[in-house]
């Protein structure tokens, strides 16, 4: 029996369901995980909505393309379970367990106050949204659209290979986007997309789904939104152009940046917050805004964001400055300033108390790092533990300190740069050893190969004695 909360439809399922669906998870997960296609993000251990930006402008970096955004309407609610029963195809026990959820039923509270009794009915279709395994069984019923894409590269004219690649679908759980040169061929992807989602029950959001272009302008517009951000493509002169494998000039530089929706939404957050602690003390409301401008810069720290991150910026300070001034309606405006900014360093606009080390985040501050796509179709049940841990700092064949050094130093040997293997030797090493007053911390730490470590002790000890003898040297020569 499930709970179901009416402003959005999302199904609590009872403390033991939950406990019950983890194990169900844990059996059914590594397996489909080895078939999920490469192109499927959403909902999956150690891919992420970053890695689907990442396929995007690695699809549409040498060339520019006509896009499908589309959105599945209503997916998890419509889902066929005959279907998802089918794909599914396991153990008689498990498959009559995941039945037995589909078809539990919800208890309604939305009008409880009225009918003074809840509303019990049963679920005939769909996916209840809020279980432990419903992202997962929504995966399932939605594998096999990329494949289905793919196969209308063989009826396309030309090299089966050069089509095969020319045409990709990329998802994050029931949103996505297929990209091709042709028009033509993108307007047959969304009928042959719309009858293979049919048979689940499934259909395309009118209001959410259209064509684009990456380049040019189509149906009065460029470029798309997607997962947040805007991927876009500007005609540039030489000095800007992109460049193919070979250094040919493509008159053109594809930009992946934050969508004007969603910094507007941030700003408008901000601006909620801070409207909501007028009277606190400034080190609370510094504390109440920290963890928000660190996430949300956080998600956005791997694309285009620097201008988005000065205009957040901006207006931040309009916010706070009008805060201030608020707080203190018979001082001027320079002496608000004063108060609540300081100087450090270089800077003299540091939102901060007197005597207090808290200070306010800047969204510039954040660095601008590029993400690396996931592997093809790598999944962390693969057994290569040095890589999964690498990328997500975590993996439960190595122990924290290894794991954490492994994705600080980006899989590395920091003695001799080359990638660590899973199956080499890896031995962590005090930087200043703990004799000497090393610290037994995460910056005094480093992993190395063990061939690495054993010569850098060579090398140190032999350093060790040569100076020892440069002193005893010293010491026994007489000037007289």
């Amino acid at each position: 029996m499930w709970l179901r909360l009416r402003k959005r439809p999302l199904s609590i399922p009872t403390l033991y369901d939950r406990a019950l669906q983890s194990l169900v998870k844990l059996a059914l997960e590594p397996e489909w995980e080895a078939r999920f296609e490469p192109n499927s993000f959403g909902f999956r251990p150690g891919r992420s909505a970053h890695d689907a930006i990442k396929a995007i402008f690695n699809t549409i970096k040498l060339k520019p393309k006509y896009v499908l955004d589309a959105d599945i309407a209503k997916c998890f609610d419509k889902i066929d379970h005959n279907v998802l029963l089918s794909k599914l195809n396991t153990f008689p026990t498990i498959r009559r367990q995941i039945c037995a959820w589909l078809k539990a039923g919800v208890i309604d509270f939305s009008e409880y106050a009225v009918r003074e009794k809840s509303d019990n009915t049963t679920t005939s279709m769909g996916v209840p949204q809020g279980g432990t395994i419903s992202p997962l069984l929504a995966n399932i019923a939605l594998h096999g659209m990329e494949n289905r894409i793919k196969q209308v590269a063989l009826s396309l004219p030309g090299s089966l290979a050069a089509n095969y690649t020319a045409i990709s679908l990329i998802r994050f759980a029931d949103d996505f986007v297929i990209l091709h040169k042709d028009l033509a061929v993108i307007q047959r992807c969304q009928q042959i997309i719309s009858e293979w989602l049919s048979e689940l029950g499934l259909e395309l959001k009118p209001s959410k789904t259209r064509i684009s272009h990456t380049l040019n302008m189509y149906e009065g517009k460029v470029g798309f939104d997607f997962l947040g951000f805007t991927v876009r493509q500007f005609p540039v002169g030489k000095y800007h152009s992109g460049k193919s494998s070979s250094g040919k000039l493509l008159g053109y530089k594809t930009l992946i940046t934050p969508s004007k929706a969603k910094l507007k939404t941030h700003t408008q957050k901000i601006g909620k917050l801070i409207d909501g602690h007028k009277s606190v003390p400034q080190s609370d409301l510094i504390a109440h805004l920290n963890p928000v401008i660190r996430g949300w810069t956080n998600y956005y720290s791997g694309v285009v964001s620097k201008r988005i991150f000065n205009q957040a910026d901006t207006t931040l300070f309009s916010q706070l400055k009008a805060w201030a001034e608020h707080r203190h309606p018979n001082k001027s405006s320079r002496w608000s300033c004063q108060k609540y900014w300081q100087t450090v360093g270089s800077d003299n606009w540091v939102f901060k108390p007197h005597n207090q080390k808290i200070r306010l985040l800047k969204h510039r501050e954040t660095r601008i790092v590029r993400h690396i796509q996931v592997q093809g179709s790598r999944s962390p049940f693969d057994g290569d533990w040095v890589y999964w841990s690498s990328r997500m700092g975590k993996h439960p064949e190595a122990s924290k300190r290894m794991a954490t050094l492994l994705k600080m130093q980006k899989g590395k040997c920091t003695h001799c740069g080359l990638f660590f293997n899973h199956e080499d030797l890896m031995e962590i090493d005090h930087k200043i050893p703990r004799s000497k007053g090393g610290k037994d911390s995460y910056d005094n730490l480093q992993l190395l190969h063990g061939h690495c470590h054993d010569a850098k002790t060579a090398s140190s000890d032999k350093i060790a004695v040569s100076v020892q003898e440069i002193d005893e040297d010293y010491l026994n020569c007489n000037p007289f």
